[in-house]
């Protein structure tokens, strides 16, 4: 009899750790889908700053080709 209880008690505590596991993976999950919405909505902000800037030099740049060429 003792040897069932024994493995029941293992089992157990194998179930109780991958338990614990599980819970420290899905907070870390949590945490990095924020970091990546951050970076996420960090790019999005450089690129239209990026846009805004380009548009001048670009329209610069085309009339400056038209009176060369």
């Amino acid at each position: 009899m003792l040897w069932p209880m024994l493995a029941i008690a293992l089992a157990f505590c194998g179930i109780a750790v991958l338990g614990v596991l599980a819970a420290r993976v899905f907070v870390e999950v949590r945490r990095l889908a924020r970091q990546v919405a951050t970076s996420s909505q960090r790019i999005t902000r450089a690129a239209e700053d990026l846009e805004r800037a380009a548009t001048p030099l670009a329209a610069q740049t085309a009339h400056t080709l038209r009176q060369d060429g």
